[in-house]
């Protein structure tokens, strides 16, 4: 069960309105936040700090909306101004940018809102490990970011070129540890959201032998994440309702997010994805979660002696506990999986394949290997507010979740968090009767819009 007092705690820390670095790197309104002018001012500091730490190249890859052309240029000349060089790798996924950056052992940025409509957009960071930046690090970025842009002498300004073959580099990296995996029989429906997926995830897969075909798969810049992606899995589900397919596979706009469906239509979140997962564990190596990772899942671990954590919401939180742990696996019920046996951050398509791989034994049956796996019903709300903090600090609202906590006892869960990147507050209520922690979620719900 949820503790009042460690999560007033935790939102006090949160974002404050001065703040730029949410949970996933900084993201907003094209028109507000995100504007040409603010991005190159990003640019060269980020450039700036990175030239103090020895870095001299970043690596910039971007999602398909049509403000990434905008970004692309504007972070290429704060970059440029700060005397750092600049290779634009075009549009790719978030993962695959993580990977060159590894690969590279340069600092790769990505120029995408994840599952985000088109008007907003952001930059996410990755280290030469391909992880992303270290809090301390993104504060040093803050701080610059408050400084007068100056660029360095005209002797000293960076270049730019352009990497090519960056998406083949990715292709082959996806498909390198599945060289067992033969997808011959299998007839899958891919949705790529419009996204950065649209031309990698078709190739993968094909050459590894499945059948596909595609859905949202024809960016033109403003479809990106529109009723469609692993944020929209009922129309993925109705495409697959008009053909033959063993089972659907839904991406975000960025591809760092999965979601799967099976042939008879059921939804498969990040939990369901872990369980399957985890049946794969070497030995001593446990499975990071979150706040949100269903009370089933826990309990699962729990019975099987697989050691367990919950970490913050946030794939990066989830990242650090597993290197903090020495783990291999974790994930959130959105559909971020990280399997750092594979890749250095998360990605969908490498949890894909994982996915498949895990199944194969079983026929490729969905069904027949989550048989044994059932989650406690959920009930989230997501609600639009100008103050989750306000909120968050009232005490009559919390007066309602600890008399909603102790009703539950323990057979149930209640989470209360805002988004690290939206003017949300969520709300969740986890029980074993659907119809209780509904009613219970609406109750409070009503309650946080009096407020």
């Amino acid at each position: 069960m949820s503790k009042v007092a460690p999560l007033r705690k935790n939102q006090l820390s949160f974002l404050s309105k001065d703040r730029h670095f949410g949970t996933d790197g900084i993201r907003g309104p094209v028109t507000t936040t995100m504007n040409p002018l603010f991005v190159t001012h990003l640019g060269w500091a980020a450039g700036s700090i990175l030239k103090e730490e020895g870095v001299s190249r970043v690596l910039i890859g971007k999602d398909t909306r049509i403000s990434g052309y905008m970004f692309e240029s504007a972070l290429q000349a704060g970059f440029i101004s700060a005397g750092m060089d600049v290779t634009l790798l075009g549009p790719l996924p978030t993962p695959g940018v993580s990977y060159l950056a590894n690969s590279n052992n340069q600092v790769g940025l990505v120029i995408s809102a994840s599952h985000n409509l088109f008007e907003d957009n952001g930059i996410k960071f990755f280290n030469k490990n391909g992880q992303k930046f270290s809090e301390e690090l993104e504060k040093r970025i803050e701080v610059k970011l408050t400084e007068e842009m100056v660029p360095v002498d005209s002797i000293n300004l960076g270049k730019a070129t352009r990497m090519s073959d960056a998406q083949d580099r990715y292709i082959e990296f996806c498909k390198l540890p599945f060289t067992d995996l033969d997808l011959s029989d299998l007839n899958i429906l891919l949705d790529c959201a419009n996204g950065a997926t649209y031309s990698v995830a078709p190739k993968v897969f094909t050459e590894l032998g499945a059948n596909i075909e595609t859905v949202a798969a024809n960016p033109d810049g403003i479809n990106i994440n529109q009723n469609c992606g692993s944020t929209n899995p009922d129309f993925l589900k109705d495409q697959m309702s008009k053909g033959n397919y063993d089972m659907g596979i839904a991406f975000d706009g960025d591809g760092d997010r999965i979601l799967i469906i099976s042939s008879e239509g059921n939804i498969l979140d990040g939990d369901d994805i872990l369980f399957i997962l985890s049946q794969k564990l070497p030995p001593n190596s446990g499975v990071v979660g979150t706040l949100m990772t269903n009370k089933a899942l826990e309990l699962h671990f729990k019975e099987n002696n697989i050691d367990f954590h919950r970490a913050d919401v946030g794939d990066k939180y989830v990242l650090n506990e597993l290197v903090n742990y020495e783990w291999l696996l974790g994930g959130e019920p959105s559909g971020h999986i990280i399997c750092l046996d594979s890749a250095p951050t998360g990605d969908a398509i490498i949890a894909a394949l994982k996915f498949l791989d895990s199944i194969k034994e079983m026929g490729f049956s969905i069904e027949n290997s989550l048989k044994d796996f059932k989650k406690f019903p959920q009930t989230l709300i997501n609600l639009k507010v100008d103050s989750p903090n306000r909120i968050i600090m009232d005490d009559k609202f919390w007066e309602k979740v600890t008399e909603i906590e102790t009703q539950l006892g323990d057979s149930g869960r209640v989470l209360i968090r805002p988004s690290g990147t939206e003017p949300l507050i969520r709300l969740m209520i986890e029980s074993k009767e659907s119809s209780l922690s509904e009613n219970l979620c609406n109750s409070l719900a009503e309650l946080a819009l009096k407020i």
